[in-house]
This record gives structure tokens, C-alpha cells and sequence, in this order.
């Protein structure tokens, strides 16, 4: 680590006692839900990690200084700062040297967790090919990050809003592997399953931890997908997500909404439709992640130890 890193007491205290670490972002903090249910939310899920016996480490960029974990007052700050840029690869130097407050995506979360020695990582879909990018060459740099990023990222698989095929296809060229948490066919982040199969399918967090201690071993570059599909209480309609995500696309091509502006403006039109069922399962599937995450953290870590 260096100058531009700070461990929180927490995280600190974990290294020190070989104990189990777990790696959040927080783009779903500053991005992703209102205030206060954001900072709920993000304490919940923190404590989920630490009933099933390892430390959570909310990663954000505070003043220009990359946290590899928050505290309390922290998280409180970030949950009600304005103007928090969205930082992906492309952001971190510029956000660490003009000292600014910054919030963590996937492939930037992945980036610092590898930096900072912490192997797994939880969220709650990963980025992908976008609808159309054939055309726009729209292409989550989640996904190059996948290839070259030593961290195991637990999702509920891609966004629905995305094109789930082309994403699996992008993957399977990078050579990550897409390991199916109980399940054989990828979620679709509001959806248990997709039309497109997993790699693999693991039933426990010991086999999940199993194959990620030998990809350690076999010293084989690049991150893992392990996917962990929507609890079924909290999954809503194929069908019904499908007509107001296809609804929700053709108003974006009416209004010339593009980029990196779709995905925000897709969620928040989904949201509107769904009378907020979709944020409901978004914390849902996120909590869920977590209890998994934090399962296969903990199996990993004793891997390690053994």
C-alpha cells in the first residue's frame, strides 16, 4: 500500500488476526439509492458480512484518498455528498491527485481490493454488453477488468437492461469463468434465471472457495464471476421486467439518451414503473450477496490457512 490508501482500523485489525475480508462498493451508496436508505442499506449489509464471520471493507475515494473501508461518519459523508463522481479504471489517478470524493464501481472496486490483498469481492450485478453495441461499442469496462483482475466478484450475474448474450460471450472470450451459485443458468440481476447457462455450478461455498483457492494455484490471471441469483421472494416477473426494460429503452432512443447516461436513466424508469418493487429487490439481492460473499470469504480463508 502506499500514500494514496487507507486502511480503516476494522480492516486493519482483520490483516492483523488472519481473519476473512470482504470487499463492497459503493456506487450503490452514492449512486444508487436515495438518502438515508442508502447508508441503511450499506450498514446492513456490512453487518450481514460480520454475523457470518468476516470484516467488511466498503471501499470509496474520500478527499482523494482511496478507503479501503469506511467508518460509521464515513459512510454517512458519502451517503450525502453531492457531486460524488462515478470512478471506474479511467478516474482513480485523476480523482486521488485533485483530491476529490469519488465512488467506486465494480472495476474500480476490483482494482483496489487486488491492491489492497482482499480476494473477494460483493456487489450487486456486474456491467456488460449493452443492448446495440454492435453499433455504439457500449462494453462495461467491468468486464476487462474481469480478465486481468485477481478478485472473485459475487453478484446476482448482469442487469437485465444489458445484452446478457453478448456479455457471456465476452466473457467466455476474456476467459473468466461465470460459476452459477446453485443455479445453471445466469441471473438477470431482477430475475433468478436467463435464457444463457453458467460455466459451472457450485452448491456450496466451500466447492466455490475450492475452485478460487486453484485458480490462485494455478496462477491463472483475472477475476471469477461467482453468480447468486435474487432470493425468490424478491424476484419479480420475467415478462413484466422484460415489457418496462424494452419500454425504458425505446424512450431512451427517442430522447438521444446514450453512453454512459443510459444505464441511470434505464434504472430510474424502472424504478418509476415498478412503484419501487425494483429498489426492493436490488436491496434484496445485494443482502443476499453479502450472507454468500462473506461465506465464501470466510471458506477461502481457511483454505489459505491450511
Amino acid at each position: 500500500m502506499n500514500h494514496l490508501f487507507q486502511k480503516s482500523k476494522e480492516v486493519l485489525d482483520a490483516e492483523k488476526n488472519h481473519l476473512p475480508i470482504v470487499a463492497l462498493e459503493s456506487t450503490i451508496i452514492a449512486h444508487g439509492m436515495p438518502y438515508p436508505q442508502n447508508v441503511a442499506t450499506a450498514r446492513e449489509v456490512e453487518q450481514i458480512i460480520r454475523n457470518a464471520g468476516a470484516v467488511p471493507a466498503t471501499i470509496a475515494i474520500l478527499d482523494g484518498t482511496i478507503r479501503i473501508g469506511l467508518t460509521d461518519n464515513e459512510l454517512e459523508t458519502l451517503g450525502q455528498a453531492e457531486n460524488v463522481a462515478k470512478a471506474s479504471r479511467k478516474d482513480l489517478a485523476y480523482l486521488t491527485a485533485t483530491k476529490q470524493h469519488g465512488a467506486t464501481t465494480v472495476a474500480a472496486t476490483m482494482i483496489c481490493a487486488e491492491r489492497a490483498g482482499i480476494p473477494v469481492f460483493v456487489t450487486g450485478g456486474i456491467g456488460g454488453v449493452h443492448r446495440g453495441a454492435e453499433n455504439t461499442m457500449d462494453i462495461s469496462a467491468d468486464l476487462d477488468e474481469l480478465a486481468k483482475t485477481n478478485v472473485a466478484v459475487i453478484c446476482a450475474g448482469a442487469k437485465s437492461i444489458l445484452d446478457l448474450g453478448r456479455t457471456m460471450e465476452y466473457l467466455e472470450t476474456k476467459g473468466v469463468p461465470v460459476i452459477g451459485y446453485q443455479t445453471e443458468h445466469l441471473p438477470a440481476f431482477f430475475t433468478q434465471t436467463s435464457d444463457y447457462p453458467v460455466n459451472f455450478t457450485v452448491d456450496s461455498a466451500q466447492t466455490a472457495a475450492a475452485v478460487l483457492q486453484d485458480k490462485r494455484t494455478l496462477n491463472l490471471e483475472g477475476g471469477a464471476v461467482i453468480a447468486n441469483p435474487i432470493p425468490d421472494a424478491h424476484a419479480l416477473n420475467e415478462t413484466y421486467i422484460s415489457r418496462i426494460i424494452n419500454d425504458a429503452l425505446a424512450e431512451a432512443e427517442a430522447n438521444g439518451i446514450s453512453g454512459k447516461e443510459t444505464t441511470p436513466f434505464l434504472l430510474q424508469r424502472i424504478h418509476e414503473t415498478t412503484g419501487g418493487d425494483s429498489l426492493d429487490a436490488n436491496i434484496a439481492l445485494v443482502k443476499n450477496n453479502a450472507e454468500v460473499g462473506a461465506r465464501i470469504a470466510v471458506a477461502l480463508n481457511d483454505l489459505a490457512g491450511s
